[in-house]
């Protein structure tokens, strides 16, 4: 199969959420014990359980005609959380002024994970506001080396 099974999944689920005006976060297949082809989804007012239910149903039919994944799997559809993980421009965009969490494929200012308010993204750089200790320091990561990031939960 020359296509990875997240992108056959989020070609078939695209169609599906944009009839929804749902926003496709995330595709994720795993395997813990079982397979998991986990489908993250959102909207501005957030998901309930009858939208997950609509698109599971929906995105079920589609991979019942083109069975594209030769294991058994369970398909889980759900919203990404308060932990949403940023993986887009846009969900740079969306974020400024929130608290976020940031690790980078090698360190910056010898550190490797970062975690403060999201100041400004201009698509090549990620300016974040950290403390530490008393102190604010702002810090200027290059997106390229963004190895992952997330929406975080401060309970300051």
């Amino acid at each position: 199969m020359s296509k990875k099974v997240t992108e056959v999944v989020e070609e078939l689920v695209t169609p599906i959420l944009e009839d929804l005006q749902l926003e496709l976060v995330e595709v994720e297949y795993v395997k813990e014990g079982s397979w998991f082809l986990r489908v993250y989804i959102d909207k501005e007012t957030g998901v309930d359980i009858e939208d997950c239910g609509t698109v599971s149903e929906k995105l079920s039919e589609k991979l019942d005609e083109v069975d594209p994944i030769p294991q058994n799997y369970f398909l889980e559809v759900s919203s990404p959380g308060a932990e949403r993980p940023l993986k887009k421009d846009k969900d740079f965009q969306k974020a400024i002024g929130k608290n976020v969490y940031i690790k980078t494929y090698e360190p910056i200012l010898n550190e490797k994970e970062f975690e403060g308010t999201l100041m400004a993204f201009d698509g090549q750089e990620v300016t974040l506001e950290v403390k530490i200790k008393t102190r604010k320091k702002t810090v200027v990561i290059p997106y390229d080396k963004v190895a992952k990031a997330r929406l975080a939960i401060s309970f300051s």
